[in-house]
């Protein structure tokens, strides 16, 4: 009794046990799974207290700290360089401004 994978498969859609439709269903993002867009990030460069090296700062981050240490990573690995993120603030070593504005713009944030 050698019945098909093409037949059973056929028998299934008939009975309707199998949807036809075979797209994915995606599930909706929680608000935690969501990025914090609502507030709008300034990026300035600084070289106080620094030893005379310039810094990026990204100010205004509305989030949890672990959404703040994500897009920080998210930054450095981008951008390859090193950093940190503590007190609210995102440190980006070295004068990459216009290029952490264009990132934060990609990654969906308001940033000037």
């Amino acid at each position: 009794m050698d019945i098909d994978w093409k037949d059973k498969l056929g028998a299934l859609l008939e009975s309707g046990a199998v949807p036809v439709d075979n797209t994915p269903d995606i599930p909706e993002e929680s608000d935690s799974n969501k990025i914090s867009t609502a507030s709008r990030l300034k990026v300035i460069t600084d070289r106080k207290g620094r030893k005379g090296k310039t810094a990026t700062i990204i100010e205004g981050f509305q989030g949890s700290d672990k959404e703040l240490e994500d897009l920080a990573k998210t930054l450095k690995q981008k951008l390859g360089t090193g950093g940190s993120a503590r007190g609210g603030e995102i440190l980006i070593q070295g004068d990459r401004r216009n290029d952490v504005i264009s990132t934060l713009r990609s990654l969906g944030y308001k940033a000037d």
